[in-house]
Order: C-alpha cells, then sequence, then structure tokens
C-alpha cells in the first residue's frame, strides 16, 4: 500500500466482496476531496414514522425498465476518469461498496469527505449510486470480526445519517452484502443467522424510509452456492429470509440483491438438462449465470413475485493466480465480452424481473496494478472491464454496444 489516508485505514482502504464470495481488495491513488457540509441533526425513525407501517403502505419501488450499472472502486483514484468511462459506457447505476466501519468511529464521529466526493461527482454526471454497505466499526461488533454488529440500532443510526446527508443524492441502498457466508458474519458458519439479517434490515428500512421514501432499499445479495464449511445454501438462506416473524421481508425491502457464480459456465447453460463443459463448477445450479431462475420461482413461491430482483453484481473472471478462481484461466477477454454480452441479451429478453444488472467489475484492474507489489493477475483484476491502464477489454466494448443498441431501441436515447 502506497499511503495511508482517510481514517486510520491501516493496510486495506476498502474491501470488497468479488463475485462468488472471495474477499476482495483495495484501491489507492490519490484524489481531491470535499470539504462536507455539517450533517444535520438526526430525528429517530420513530418519531417520522412507525416501524410497523413502514413498509405498508404502495408496496415496493421498481426501476420503469431494465437499467445498468457497474460495480466501481473510487475511493482514492481519478473517480474522474473512471464515472467518465461509466458515462461513455452507457451505465445508468455506479455501485459503491462503504465499509461503514471507516466512515464512522467513534460513535456520532463521521469521516464524510471522501464519500462527498464520490457521490458529488457522479451526481454531477448524472450517474446514480447504489452503495452497498458493510463490516461494521470495532465499537460496533466487539468481537472485532466487523461482521453484522451486536446492536443493531447501531447500523440503523449509520443508515438514517447516510439517508440525512445523501437524500435525493443516493438512489439506492444495499443492506450487508453475501450475509450467507462466514466472513460476512464474524467469521464462523454458525454465526450465519437469516432471521439476525432480516432484523437488521427492517431497522435499516426503516430509518431509511423515514429520511428518504424515494431511496431503494435492496436485500443484500447472497454468494450462489449449496452449503459447505464456510457458507450457507442460498437458496436455503432465501427461505429462510422470506419466511421469518410472518414474512416481515417483503414488507421491509424494495429489491432482492442477487449475485450469480457462473465460473466458466456460459449464461445459456444450466445443471442438469444443459450442463457446462466442466471438468468443475459443473455439477451444482449455483454455478450457472440461470441459478437466478431458482430464486425467481422461490419468489413466487412466497409471494415475492411482485419485487424485482437487483443483480448487483454478474461477471466472469479471466486469467488469474488467485485459488479457486482456477476457471478464469480458461476464459479469453473475448470470451469474457461475448458471455457478459451473452448474459445480458437473456437479462432483458428473458428475466423482466430483474430492474437493475450491476457489472462486477469496472477498474479492479488498475487498483491490483498500483499496489506494492503489483498484482495484475488478482481474481478481481480478472473480473474489471478495463486494462490495469485504463484502456478498454473487449468486454466494456460489448458492453457498451448492448446498452446503446438496447437505449435506442427503448427510446431512451435517439437515433
Amino acid at each position: 500500500m502506497k499511503r495511508l489516508r482517510f481514517m486510520c485505514l491501516s493496510l486495506v482502504l476498502v474491501i470488497f466482496v468479488a463475485c462468488g464470495g472471495a474477499p476482495a481488495a483495495p484501491a489507492d491513488t490519490p484524489a481531491g476531496a470535499t470539504q462536507p457540509p455539517e450533517l444535520p441533526t438526526a430525528t429517530a425513525a420513530a418519531d417520522v414514522v412507525a416501524p410497523s407501517d413502514a413498509g405498508a403502505a404502495g408496496g415496493p419501488l421498481k426501476t420503469p425498465y431494465l437499467e445498468y450499472g457497474v460495480a466501481a472502486q473510487l475511493f482514492y483514484t481519478d473517480r474522474e476518469r473512471a464515472l467518465t468511462l461509466v458515462n461513455n459506457a452507457g451505465f445508468d447505476w455506479v455501485r459503491q461498496q462503504i465499509h461503514w466501519k471507516d466512515i464512522e468511529g467513534p460513535k456520532g464521529n463521521f469521516g464524510w469527505d471522501e464519500l462527498d466526493s464520490i457521490v458529488n461527482t457522479a451526481n454531477a454526471k448524472n450517474i446514480k449510486v447504489i452503495l452497498s454497505v458493510v463490516r461494521s466499526p470495532d465499537w460496533a461488533r466487539l468481537d472485532g470480526t466487523h461482521g453484522m454488529p451486536d446492536n443493531i440500532a447501531d447500523i440503523g443510526d449509520f443508515m438514517e445519517a447516510l439517508a440525512i446527508r445523501y437524500k435525493g443524492k443516493v438512489q439506492a441502498y444495499e443492506i450487508w452484502n453475501e450475509q450467507n457466508l462466514d466472513h460476512e458474519n464474524g467469521g464462523s458458519k454458525d454465526n450465519i443467522d437469516a432471521g439476525r439479517y432480516v432484523d437488521m434490515l427492517v431497522e435499516c428500512y426503516n430509518r431509511v424510509k423515514a429520511v428518504d421514501p424515494d431511496a431503494y432499499i435492496v436485500s443484500g445479495a447472497l454468494t450462489s452456492t449449496g452449503d459447505t464449511p464456510t457458507a450457507v445454501d442460498d437458496m436455503l438462506y432465501y427461505k429462510q429470509m422470506f419466511t421469518y416473524k410472518d414474512g416481515i421481508f417483503k414488507s421491509h425491502v424494495d429489491a432482492v440483491g442477487f449475485h450469480p457464480a457462473p465460473a466458466y459456465n456460459s449464461p445459456d447453460t444450466l445443471w442438469p438438462d444443459n450442463p457446462g463443459p466442466g471438468p468443475g463448477w459443473l455439477d451444482s445450479r449455483t454455478h450457472y449465470f440461470r441459478h437466478i431462475e431458482d430464486l425467481r420461482a422461490l419468489m413466487e413461491e412466497q409471494g415475492l413475485g411482485d419485487y424485482q430482483i437487483w443483480i448487483t453484481e454478474m461477471g466472469w473472471a479471466t486469467e488469474n493466480v488467485t485459488p479457486g478462481y482456477e476457471y478464469g484461466n480458461s476464459i479469453s477477454f473475448e470470451q469474457q465480452g461475448e458471455y457478459l454480452f451473452q448474459a445480458l441479451q437473456r437479462v432483458r429478453n428473458e428475466y423482466p424481473f430483474v430492474g437493475v444488472a450491476v457489472i462486477w467489475n469496472l477498474n479492479f484492474a488498475i487498483l491490483w496494478n498500483e499496489q506494492d507489489p503489483p498484482q495484475p493477475l488478482h481474481e478481481q483484476s480478472s473480473f474489471s472491464i478495463l486494462n490495469t491502464d485504463w484502456s478498454p477489454r473487449p468486454a466494456f466494448d460489448r458492453i457498451q454496444g448492448f446498452i446503446h443498441a438496447a437505449k435506442i431501441e427503448e427510446g431512451r436515447l435517439p437515433q
């Protein structure tokens, strides 16, 4: 890491979670920051709307058509350049993951500068913002693991502060990330608890909606996996979320987050009728992009057919040296672009229940290459749609062409 900046972060400035549930990595290049305005005094959500009524009226918010986004790391990098490329590709949204622990500490003390600059730059370019909120501060999770907080009111306070500060500027909040995975929940599978997650989601929904009823609340996308030593089966966890406390989830969310983990399987394949090439990542539906169809069937079964799915990370790895991502060595940059093109076609033509599709990722290849030593073959680099020198990979060009043509057909762009 070349420099230590932004609220005393040490080795890692921002740790993301990659498609398929692997730990992600830092970013580190300088950029300007704005001086934040004074934060208004937060008003308790209960003073504005009763928690039991917060999700009752009007049903979930929905996007009017399929919208497109990309996950990016915009802390301490050339965010102006990155967001210009987001515009050039035609993306409607940028998804930025933020660590609660790096913004609030001690409780009630906020460091907003970098996030203010990210949000303001995106707004200036008419790019909508999804904030994915993860990782509790030490003071909120006393075992030091940065899993979900010991007291859910603490994250409610933080989400309310976010909503007050960014009302009208941040259009969506994704509450946690891959919470069926052990390291997102205190480092132990024993701590994975769908009911506790829903309690936290309800708290966050009520606190945000009391301030900004137009903001989308998206449930944290699960890592697509069966039952493993480190994760709870995603379909089991989804069902536990949907049924907890007589389905309270339904009245406290706008969209259900989803992360496909397709390994090297093409978007058209699905086990067992049309399996991928093998030899690995073959005989489980969780290793396929079309696993989203299983989630949709479950949602309809559980009375959630009126809710959109938001794919908040989707991508294919290419050559890398990270254990567990060896399948990427079978995928060229050209094939990556073709798979993403085919996946977007499938979503647009066959999955009308998807509201937003977010590509994983824009610029991690650049950021990993800036580490000391450079790590251009980290798995997160391999998912990027930009090269280490900011030039577009074939995937960028294919996505740009697809979005442009789709928006012309929909009347969102002139001929």
